[in-house]
């Protein structure tokens, strides 16, 4: 061997061009899917129980909220995806107030995941999280949902991330992704907040930057005044910003998370410099009418997905031979109950069969000594407010029924937000919901009064 041969063998290091998860390869092989593959479960969304095992408070008004899935599997998501999550703000057994949050941590780590929730002093749910939501609770989640995350493999993986206030949510998913990951990567990420110290996740962030040289975090200070020890930016989101922390920006793909002003101003800011819209992708955790229909459709079509993977794994259940039942006992407060169903009487072999008992049907509530109110041709009762409300069928329900007096929250008015959710005890509606409300709840006889007309006389628990 002349010297200076360079000999490359089977030990040569293969390297990754690009970013590419985890999964990727298992899920595209031809051949039986790796034990760790199979155990992080299919790639769509799922209606979970989840108990929250942990807070940390956030700089920036935050918190984040560990949780993990009570049937102890993994939480299969893409980095940048949210979960819709009831909580519980008026009380167990009361109705609950449906949400989306990004989840904050990565999918590489999938037995726990985090959703991090800045308080908002007016806001209903944040401010009621925060407050109340603790370890050991349990809430009913809906999820992944969400176009906003970053791709299986990417071989080009060049990144500009731009963040606004709570906006680093998703972002950081994203950076802590990378971060776990082997491969080829340059990210740049540029984050805009109001005071020194309160950007979220900054110690983390400045950790990541100084131990990864494929990440590269910036900040500014917004419209704030720089104070003389501050080294980041100051101002809003600008062109000559943008190019100074990525000359390169047309070439890299764009995640950009915050306010819908912030947004706006960013897609424009980037068409002007010659970043292809194809290049660009947004959440807004703020925004007009249409962008939370959006979203609103988002979840619905996640919901649907959940139902037909939920009945499809009865159906497997179902389709098992009895030898592999699995026995599931009761339990009570004192243990495990032995026996569940009828109580056990011992009678004589012989004894006769006494006769079947008549069924109860159970009846709507009388209501024909209620207060009759209004004019129309179908009527309305409220059981407990007790009174009749007269109503034509082109009419809104929850205008003429708020008008008569009866008391139902409202917000939207929409059919998106399910604050005005009320129970049907009998009759038929015709509702035209944008994701207010779920399949499970409409079959449980529940209804959005807001977005529904009469088609019969009503019986409503209300």
């Amino acid at each position: 061997m002349s010297q200076g041969t360079i000999v490359v063998g089977t030990s040569t290091a293969q390297r990754i061009r690009g970013l590419e998860m985890p999964w990727n390869r298992v899920l595209g092989t031809q051949d039986q899917a790796a034990t760790a593959a199979k155990a992080l479960g299919p790639w769509h969304p799922q209606e979970f129980l989840a108990e929250c095992v942990q807070n940390i408070e956030e700089a920036g008004g935050l918190m984040t909220f560990v949780f993990r899935r009570v049937d102890g599997a993994p939480l299969a998501f893409r980095a940048g995806q949210y979960l819709n999550i009831a909580f519980p703000v008026y009380g167990e057994g009361e109705e609950m107030v449906d949400r989306s949050y990004s989840i904050s941590s990565a999918p590489t780590v999938p037995w726990t995941f985090n959703v991090s929730i800045k308080r908002d002093p007016k806001g209903l749910v944040s401010s009621w999280a925060h407050e109340n939501l603790r370890p050991g609770m349990v809430l009913d989640m809906l999820g992944p949902v969400g176009a906003f995350h970053l791709g299986d493999s990417d071989r080009r993986a060049r990144y500009l991330f731009l963040s606004a206030g709570a906006g680093i949510t998703p972002i950081m998913s994203m950076v802590r992704t990378i971060h776990t990951l082997p491969g080829q990567a340059d990210v740049i990420v540029l984050c805009h907040g109001t005071v020194p110290g309160d950007f979220a996740f900054w110690p983390e962030l400045e950790y990541i930057a100084s131990v990864d040289p494929r990440i590269e975090v910036h900040y500014s200070l917004g419209d704030r005044d720089k104070p003389k020890s501050w080294k980041g930016f100051a101002g809003r989101l600008s062109a000559k910003m943008i190019e100074e922390v990525a000359p390169d920006a047309n070439g890299r793909k764009v995640f950009a998370c915050g306010p819908e002003g912030y947004l706006n101003s960013a897609a424009e800011l980037l068409r002007g410099l010659g970043v292809d819209d194809t290049s660009v992708f947004m959440e807004f955790f703020s925004g007009d009418r249409k962008t939370l229909l959006e979203y609103q459709k988002e979840i619905v079509l996640a919901e649907s997905i959940a139902e037909e993977v939920a009945e499809s794994v009865e159906e497997f259940y179902e389709s098992q031979p009895p030898e592999l039942v699995m026995y599931e006992p009761e339990y009570d407060e004192t243990g495990t109950i032995e026996a569940g169903g009828q109580e056990l009487v011992a009678v004589a072999a012989d004894a006769p069969v006494p006769p079947a008992e008549p069924i109860d049907e159970q009846l709507p509530p009388d209501t024909s000594n209620f207060e009759t109110v209004g004019e129309g041709t179908i009527t309305m009762s409220f059981v407990r407010t007790g009174i009749n409300v007269k109503i034509n069928p082109d009419q809104k329900i929850l205008g003429v029924a708020q008008g008569a007096g009866v008391r139902i929250g409202a917000n939207c008015q929409e059919g998106m937000c399910g604050s005005c959710k009320v129970v049907k005890l009998a009759g038929e509606v015709n509702m035209n919901h944008q994701g207010g409300i779920r399949a499970r709840e409409i079959t449980a006889g529940k209804f959005l009064p807001c977005c529904s007309t009469a088609q019969t006389d009503l019986i409503i628990d209300a």
